[in-house]
C-alpha cells in the first residue's frame, strides 16, 4: 500500500512538474500588464503567429492591455509601448537589443553597425552621418533625377492599355538610387543593381519568414551563400572606389567606410546595412503611395496641380522641395496609413522606470510605431487615406511622436530621413507630372507586415500621358 502511495505521489509531482514546464509561472519580472508565456521555450510566439505578424500582434496586445504591455518573445521577457507620452519617456535610449534582431545576424554579420551599441556605435554613426545630412543630400538630386527620367522613358514607350508593375519599378528605383548615391558610378550599371537585388531578395524573404517560423537548415545555407555573394559585390565597390577616389568634398558613404577601417568584414557589413535601410523603406513607400493615388483620383489631381504650379516645369532640388507642401502630406500619410515601418526596439543595461512601472535591466522595449499610427484617438478613422491630416492646421495640438515613421530614439533615429524624402519626392514628381495613373480593374492589395510593410501582390497600373 505504501508503495502504491509513493507511486501516486511521484506520478502527481511529475505531472505538476510537466505542467509547470509547459505553462510557466505567471509571475512576470515586472508589473507591466500583459500575456503570460505559453511555454518556457516559445513564450507567446504562437500567439504572434496566430495574429499573422508582429505588428498585428502588437495591435491585439495594446488593444487588450493598453499603451504599455508585456509578452514573451520565446524565453525573453519584452515590454511594448505605443503612445506619445511613453515614447517621450524613452526618447533618450539608443541601444538596440541584439536578441530581437539575432535572426538577421547571419545576413548582416556580427560586426554590423546593426549590432553595435555604446561608444562603438556612436563613433561609427557619427562618421557615416556626414553623407546623409540635409546639406549632404543636395548632391544626390541629380542621381535621383537621372534614374527617375529613365523610368519615365520606359513608361512612355508603353501603350495605354499595358499593365505596369509598380512595385518592381519602385524597388528598382530606390535600390539604384541608394547604390549609386552612396557607393558611386560603379553601382549605376543595371547589371550590378540586378545582381545585387537577385541575391538580396532571395535572402530577405527567408529572413522575414523567421518572424513566424524557424528557418530550416537549407534556408540558413541559402542565407549565408546569398550574404557572401552580396559581400563580394561590396568588396568590388571598395576596390573600384580606391582606383578612382573622390575629390575633397565629394566623399560618399563608401569613402567614409574606407577611411573608418581596413576591416573588410566591417566595411561589407555596414555597406550592406545602409543599402538595406536606404532602399527598403523608400521603395515600398513609393509603391504604396502610387497605389493610394490610383484609388483616390481627386488627391492625385491635387498633387499634379501643385507640381505644375510650384515647379513650372523645373526639376525638384533642395531649393524648392519644401514648397511641395501637399505632396509632403501625401508622403507622410502613406507612411502612416500603410504602416511602412511598424516597430523599433531599444533597451538599457540597468533597471529603469517607464509608464510608472519598473523595467528590469536588459529588457527589450519595443516601440510600437505602427500601433501609434493607427490610434483612433489621435488619427480618427485611422485606416482612411487622408493627406489633410498633415496640414499645418490639423497638426496643431497633435502629439508630436505619435507619428514617427523613422523612429525617434535620440541619435539612433533613422539617418536616412532627408535622403528618403528627397528621392521619394523626385520620383513622384517626375512620374506624376507626365502620367495619370490608374489601377488595373479588380486589383485587391493587402498589407503584409514584416520589418517593412509591403503589398500582398504586385501593384499593376495603367497610365495615360498628361
Amino acid at each position: 500500500m505504501l508503495e502504491v502511495a509513493v507511486f501516486v505521489i511521484t506520478l502527481v509531482l511529475s505531472v505538476i512538474a510537466f505542467v509547470l514546464y509547459l505553462y510557466p509561472s505567471s509571475k512576470n519580472p515586472s508589473k507591466v500588464p500583459g500575456l503570460d508565456p505559453v511555454t518556457k521555450t516559445d513564450g507567446n510566439l504562437g500567439d504572434l503567429a496566430e495574429q499573422g505578424s508582429l505588428h498585428e500582434f502588437l495591435l491585439y496586445l495594446h488593444k487588450r492591455y493598453g499603451p504599455i504591455a508585456s509578452f514573451w518573445w520565446g524565453p525573453q521577457y519584452v515590454v511594448s509601448i505605443a503612445n506619445d507620452a511613453l515614447f517621450k519617456e524613452h526618447h533618450g535610449v539608443f541601444d538596440r537589443p541584439p536578441y530581437l534582431f539575432e535572426m538577421f545576424k547571419p545576413f548582416f554579420g556580427a560586426k554590423s553597425i546593426t549590432y553595435a551599441n555604446g561608444d562603438e556605435w556612436k563613433s561609427r554613426r557619427q562618421m557615416y552621418d556626414k553623407c546623409l545630412t540635409h546639406n549632404a543630400v543636395k548632391k544626390y538630386y541629380t542621381d535621383f533625377q537621372e534614374i527617375a527620367n529613365n523610368i519615365v522613358k520606359t513608361w512612355e514607350a508603353t501603350s495605354e492599355d499595358e499593365h505596369i508593375p509598380v512595385t518592381q519599378f519602385m524597388m528598382g528605383f530606390a535600390l539604384k538610387a541608394v547604390l549609386s548615391a552612396l557607393f558611386g558610378e560603379h553601382m549605376k550599371a543595371d547589371k550590378n543593381v540586378l545582381e545585387f537585388k537577385q541575391h538580396y531578395d532571395m535572402v530577405w524573404n527567408i529572413l522575414e519568414s523567421s518572424l513566424k517560423a524557424p528557418i530550416s537548415e537549407d534556408g540558413w545555407k541559402t542565407v549565408v551563400e546569398g550574404r557572401n555573394k552580396l559581400f563580394v559585390i561590396a568588396e568590388e565597390m571598395v576596390k573600384q572606389r580606391k582606383l578612382d577616389p573622390p575629390k575633397h568634398g565629394e566623399e560618399l558613404l563608401l569613402d567614409l567606410l574606407i577611411d573608418l577601417t581596413d576591416d573588410v568584414d566591417v566595411q561589407n557589413a555596414d555597406a550592406l546595412a545602409y543599402v538595406v535601410a536606404g532602399f527598403h523603406t523608400t521603395g515600398y513607400m513609393l509603391s504604396w503611395c502610387l497605389y493610394y493615388l490610383t484609388t483616390h483620383e481627386e488627391i492625385q489631381e491635387k498633387v499634379y496641380e501643385e507640381i505644375k504650379t510650384v515647379l513650372n516645369g523645373e526639376d525638384v532640388d533642395h531649393t524648392n522641395i519644401g514648397e511641395l507642401v501637399y505632396l509632403r502630406q501625401v508622403i507622410d500619410e502613406t507612411f502612416r496609413c500603410a504602416v511602412i515601418g511598424p516597430w523599433a526596439a531599444r533597451f538599457q543595461h540597468f533597471d529603469s522606470e517607464l509608464g510608472g512601472y519598473t523595467i528590469p535591466k536588459d529588457t527589450p522595449v519595443i516601440h510600437a510605431l505602427g500601433v501609434a499610427c493607427k490610434d483612433e484617438n489621435v488619427f480618427p478613422s485611422p485606416d482612411k487615406f487622408d493627406p489633410d491630416r498633415f496640414s499645418s492646421e490639423n497638426k496643431k495640438g497633435r502629439p508630436h511622436l505619435a507619428f514617427s515613421p523613422f523612429g525617434f530614439a535620440g541619435k539612433r533615429v533613422c539617418p536616412g530621413t532627408h535622403f528618403a524624402y528627397a528621392e521619394g519626392t523626385v520620383a513622384l514628381v517626375t512620374m506624376l507630372r507626365k502620367f495619370k495613373i490608374k489601377k488595373v480593374e479588380g486589383l485587391v492589395i493587402k498589407p503584409v507586415h514584416g520589418l517593412v510593410t509591403h503589398p500582398s501582390d504586385e501593384i499593376w497600373i495603367t497610365i495615360s500621358k498628361r
